[in-house]
């Protein structure tokens, strides 16, 4: 049944292969595609939007709505590389449901990003409480960047009681994940540093990590 369905919605994308130049092995794979092969549709999607051929408009659009059509019919590597699209540009309100679900899967890009999100009010209320929970989570799946936010959130005391034990921890975990400035601030924290941020730091490093 999915076979057959994929069969007709496909055929939307003749208009556009008809206006680019496509090589014989990505012609393939859009037949395999269009005969209910879902992971054809994923691998012709993104030789089409990445790269080179990224540079070419009407190549990427093509190549993310075959995306698209992958991530519809429930291949979920196809959703996660929409979503990290979305993302990249500025679609947040997109890329928010997919990260969602790919968070909920363990993908630790997909965390990051909603942490970023809700930090930065990308399409919905800043909520530092909010961002606060998916860098935590994108922490423990051993995002170096994720860990050092979390830390920041702390040390500053946004949407939460700044606690320098816990900016203390972020910052080891973020040297645990392999990040310099993390184990130079956890080395800080035991000299002079009280761990606790004047007001107004936090803008100044929202863009550090993105």
């Amino acid at each position: 049944m999915n076979k057959i369905k994929l069969v007709a919605v496909f055929c939307i994308g003749l208009v556009y292969i008809n206006a680019v130049e496509l090589t014989a092995e990505v012609t393939t794979q859009i037949e395999d595609c269009r005969t209910g092969h879902v992971e054809s549709c994923y691998d012709v999607g993104v030789v089409l939007s990445s790269g080179e051929n990224a540079e070419n408009q009407e190549k990427k659009d093509l190549g993310l709505e075959y995306v698209r059509r992958a991530c519809k019919y429930g291949e979920t590597k196809a959703c996660d590389y929409l979503a990290e699209n979305y993302f990249k540009d500025k679609h947040y309100f997109a890329a928010k449901p997919l990260y969602e679900d790919a968070c909920n899967r363990g993908v630790v890009k997909a965390c990051l990003g909603l942490g970023t999100i809700y930090r930065d009010g990308h399409d919905v209320r800043q909520n530092d409480v909010e961002s606060r929970k998916y860098y935590e989570k994108a922490c423990a799946l051993g995002s170096k960047d994720a860990c050092i936010n979390v830390a920041i959130i702390y040390r500053g005391g946004f949407g939460i009681k700044a606690d320098r034990t816990m900016v203390k921890q972020y910052y080891k975990k973020a040297c645990d994940n392999g990040s310099e400035v993390g184990c130079v601030s956890f080395t800080k924290m035991d000299n002079k540093d009280k761990g606790i941020e004047e007001p107004g730091l936090w803008d100044k490093f929202k863009s550090l990590f993105n």
